[in-house]
């Protein structure tokens, strides 16, 4: 009966978000405001709703009840309970369920919370996400059904091996709320043009949701890659696969909607680019949710195989973003330019920051859909991959952390560009000395990771220059943030520029005592045993390693043998160092007494995750700090009026 249960709250989680809908446009169309008063508890009842129809689907999954179709295809009573739970929404139908409770819940927070918005277009904004939904609703109850049950029993399948991993637990929860986040601020966008307001307000309701989906984005697309990174055992960190450029291209956008934004609500300024940027931004999410449940890529992250869910979401697609677009193009005229500014500015530092970042976005869509576009009409197949995407997006990348790192030292409105370069002199002066000690220790490396690794240095030095000759103690959190995230930025862009000038990689046979090296590593094979799994069987090396001749150490990587489904992957042994990681593999036997071994030594790589970790920690102090003031300030539905009035806000605060 569980999952008759959660059926049938889905069923009700759609009516509530067409009532939602309806009593949106009938509160704003026909002006009958006292009808608006029941959005909040209507939404309050969707999120209720469709949480208590992902439990049940929870439940079933760690019940392995196996009459439902769901658990039957992609779960076994043999895994981990881990796994079970996880895997509930580790395949198509399970993902979209998650997507949309996610979605739920954020409706019902900006309902309870959203107190900065006009009644009118808090109304439309409430409307806009319960369209939303229904579509998604739709398209689970009517393509993609998680409660279905069995007709006649079937062996269980088991979950895809490769998604069995702690990872499933936290990846894709983190990037469904950061793709749920831009439908919120898509949504806050389509009430302002639909009620005229598009004005500092409305950018100041909006700003923490972009915010918190771009953290959520930058923690969900820095886990994925260390997961792919130390489960697939290829020895590298990003792949250019189509679908994690999916989860790159929402990012990118919202990195350019975040500043953008930030443009809008602290100077009234890019009041259409950043209406524009909203749309774009959930059409990147709707992209990428396209790509990987339509069934026209073949991924370990993909989940769907039948094309006519990938029409269902295309159409969805089309009347979200082109009635969206359609909505803007007739608004764009009542929609007032805001304040000017000068060439040389902290705002015209991020109209260029805004249009790189576009740039970059549309050089990474086009080498992901290309492909898809070209085998769709003429049946050809092409591969566009790594070198493409370095050696166009890689240059645009670096000019863009050059602006990251002047953006900050500019003044509001206008400034000279004596004064900008005065202040820049330190970073300059990093930059210099980083390329003086790489052109006499670094060695013959290539150019771009050479820029990478001195424009690193350059931004790590700017992105403390907001802190110079300040009051620490009164620096708001959110300057800190802006301080925190762009320093994560450098260190991320100098673990790459390592990682990509400095890597040692050798593949070898080696028998029972046979020593091979990599860097400044000797590895000698003791033995290869067999080891027992939960649900598999492991092929288990025994190594032992030393550093330049000094004390070994044990390391042994695997190799897991699958039976539901069947399927071999690697368990890579990784050994990590205050100035790299040496990442060792183990393939098959080639006649019972060699085996192959592939092994890395990788300078400095975990820079890359511990930037990500940096630059997401950066956007969480800056939320808390704008959560902050505005409690502070009795901004919030329960706090009375009249409190304190907000400071003023101090340079780089944006």
């Amino acid at each position: 009966m569980i999952a008759e249960a959660g059926l049938a709250a889905l069923w009700l989680a759609a009516a509530m978000a067409l009532f939602q809908l309806a009593l949106g446009a009938l509160a704003l169309g026909r002006g009958r405001q006292s009808l608006g008063s029941a959005m909040v508890p209507v939404t309050l009842v969707q999120a209720a709703l469709v949480s208590i129809a992902m439990a049940c689907l929870i439940a079933v999954f760690a019940r392995s009840d196996m009459s439902v179709l769901l658990v039957a295809s992609s779960s076994n009573p043999a895994m981990p309970m881990l796994y079970k739970v996880a895997g509930s929404w580790g395949n198509h139908e399970g993902s979209m369920l998650l997507w949309v409770t996610i979605l739920g819940i954020a409706g019902a927070t900006i309902a309870l919370f959203e107190s900065k918005l006009r009644a009118d277009t808090k109304l439309a904004t409430l409307a806009a996400q319960g369209a939303i939904a229904l579509g998604f609703y739709a398209f689970l109850l009517f393509s993609s059904n998680p409660f279905a049950r069995l007709t006649d029993m079937v062996e269980p399948q088991g979950l895809n091996p490769l998604l069995q991993d702690p990872g499933l637990a936290f990846h894709p929860p983190t990037l469904y709320a950061g793709y749920v986040g831009m439908s919120a601020a898509f949504s806050f966008a389509v009430g302002a043009l639909v009620t005229r307001n598009v004005g500092s307000d409305f950018a100041g309701a909006m700003r923490p949701w972009i915010l918190g989906a771009w953290i959520f984005l930058t923690v969900g697309i820095t886990a994925g890659s260390y997961w792919a990174y130390y489960t697939l055992g290829w020895g590298g960190w990003w792949f250019w696969d189509p679908v994690e450029n999916a989860s790159l291209m929402p990012w990118l956008a919202a990195t350019a909607l975040l500043h953008s934004v930030t443009v809008l609500a602290t100077r009234d300024g890019l009041r259409a680019w950043t209406v524009m940027l909203a749309v774009l931004a959930f059409s990147m999410s709707m992209v990428g949710t396209f790509l990987v449940r339509s069934g026209i890529l073949t991924s370990v992250h993909s989940f769907a195989v039948d094309p006519r869910r990938g029409i269902f979401i295309l159409a969805l697609l089309a009347i979200y973003i082109g009635g969206a677009l359609a909505l803007f193009a007739a608004r764009i005229g009542t929609v007032t330019e805001g304040n000017r500014f000068d060439m040389v500015s902290r705002e015209a530092a991020l109209v260029v920051n805004n249009l790189i970042l576009t740039v970059i976005l549309v050089v990474v869509m086009a080498g992901t859909l290309y492909p898809l576009i070209l085998e769709a009409t003429t049946g050809a197949k092409i591969s566009v991959g790594a070198p493409y995407f370095n050696s166009v997006a890689g240059p645009l990348a670096l000019i863009l952390l050059v602006l990251l790192a002047a953006g900050p030292l500019l003044r509001w409105r206008a400034d000279l560009p004596k004064l900008v370069v005065e202040r820049m002199a330190p970073a300059l002066f990093a930059g210099a000395a980083a390329l003086l000690l790489l052109a006499i220790f670094g060695g013959r490396i290539g150019v771009l990771p050479l820029l990478g690794l001195v424009v690193a240095a350059l931004v790590a030095v700017a992105s403390l220059a907001p802190l110079w000759k300040r009051n620490l103690k009164r620096t708001p959190l959110f300057t800190y943030g802006m301080v925190l995230a762009h320093l994560g930025c450098a260190v991320s862009i100098a673990g790459m520029a390592c990682d990509a000038a400095f890597t040692r990689e050798n593949m070898v046979s080696m028998a029972a005592n046979d020593t091979r090296e990599v860097g400044p590593f000797a590895v000698t094979l003791l033995g290869v045993r067999e080891r027992p799994g939960p649900n598999y069987q492991a092929l288990e090396a025994v190594l032992s390693v030393s550093r330049n001749g000094g004390a070994p150490f044990p390391m042994m990587p695997q190799l897991h043998q699958f039976s539901d489904p069947q399927m071999t992957t690697n368990e890579a042994a990784i050994d990590t160092f205050i100035d790299g990681q040496l990442y060792l593999t183990l393939g098959e036997d080639s006649d019972g007494t060699h085996f192959l071994l592939r092994m890395w030594w990788k300078p400095f790589i975990t820079l890359i995750w511990i930037g990500g970790a940096l630059i997401a920690a950066g956007g969480g102090l800056s939320l808390l700090g704008r959560v902050r003031r505005d409690v502070w300030n009795n901004r919030w539905p329960w706090q009375k009026a009249g409190g304190r009035k907000a400071d003023p806000a101090p340079e780089g605060a944006a």
